[in-house]
């Protein structure tokens, strides 16, 4: 999409001071009244999305209730499915006519390209197989490696300390703006990455004073990417419809006793068909409470996902 947020139409009364260049000289003290949107604006994105979702509803698709980015058109046999993000527009249709019309629609109606085949979509790289797509952000995560200055550190084997957690306590970080944003950053991984969730989890909670402790625990985190640029997610055609979801709670976080559960939830369609956890001794009515709360979440998650 070429200047996606030119195209949004305010609803608003937005008013903006005479641009360099083009003021008025009859009328130099004049504000001008905006129409339509201008990069910068905080109406700007909800303006872009209106007018592009108003034209895709008039054309026949459908905003999914899951996800309010994708869109979906449902024409006769066959279907198509939209996917927005901001400026960048994911299409595909299960027959190449369809595909054809929609892409020429869209571009009668905004100023976009037609970029063929979809490799890199946000920052994720795709490669198809016969039965299986393969995501992943190599090239991403050796940029942050670069950017950070860890493109030759020697790499681990987990991205957490397995013998300690993580202290509030220790002189703060030099940098924390930097922190900040290489925890942002992390954090983008996590779509293909799920390995590193916990680990990214802990560092950005202490974004607001980042310690000593912290930046060991987040330059961890690297040393491991740097071992596993070629991890992802491998999504594959399966013959069953089974969702199962792996759940696990650490009481407190108690470095001595340990005390925890761990248990999977196996979904048939929209049905719950088993439920399984493995617990240890607890001590209090609260830590059971903790591992219950754990397996009921994992619960809800499926539930909502099926």
């Amino acid at each position: 999409m070429t200047n996606a947020f030119l195209h949004g139409t305010l609803t608003e009364t937005v008013y903006c001071t005479q641009p360099v260049g083009f003021v008025d000289p009859a009328h130099p003290d004049m504000v001008c009244k905006l129409n339509k949107s201008l990069y910068g604006l905080k109406q700007a994105p909800r303006a872009w999305y209106s007018r592009f979702a108003t034209f895709l509803c008039s054309q026949g698709f459908v905003e999914a209730k899951s996800d309010t980015s994708l869109f979906i058109l449902r024409r006769g046999p066959d279907t198509a499915y939209l996917l927005l993000y901001v400026d960048d527009i994911v299409l595909t249709a299960s027959s190449p006519g369809l595909l054809r019309r929609i892409i020429s629609c869209l571009q009668q109606e905004f100023a976009m390209k037609d970029l063929g085949r979809s490799t890199t979509s946000w920052g994720s790289l795709s490669s198809a197989g016969p039965r299986a797509l393969f995501l992943h952000q190599r090239q991403y995560t050796v940029d942050l490696l670069e950017r950070t200055g860890m493109a030759e550190c020697k790499p681990c084997a987990t991205p957490v300390d397995t013998q300690g957690k993580v202290s509030a306590a220790g002189p703060p970080v030099a940098d924390p703006t930097g922190y900040r944003s290489i925890v942002g950053a992390l954090q983008y991984l996590i779509f293909t990455g799920p390995d590193i969730a916990y680990a990214v989890q802990q560092v950005c909670l202490h974004m607001h004073d980042p310690r000593q402790p912290h930046l060991t625990a987040m330059k961890r985190i690297l040393r491991y990417l740097r071992g596993t640029l070629d991890f992802g997610l491998l999504l594959r055609w399966s013959p069953t419809t089974e969702l199962r979801v792996y759940t696990d709670a650490d009481w407190a976080g108690y470095p001595d006793t340990r005390r925890s559960t761990s248990g999977y939830v196996v979904f048939r369609g929209d049905s719950l068909i088993s439920w399984s956890s493995k617990r240890q001794p607890v001590v209090s009515r609260s830590s059971a409470e903790a591992e219950y709360r754990a397996v009921a979440n994992g619960v809800a998650e499926a539930a909502w996902l099926c």
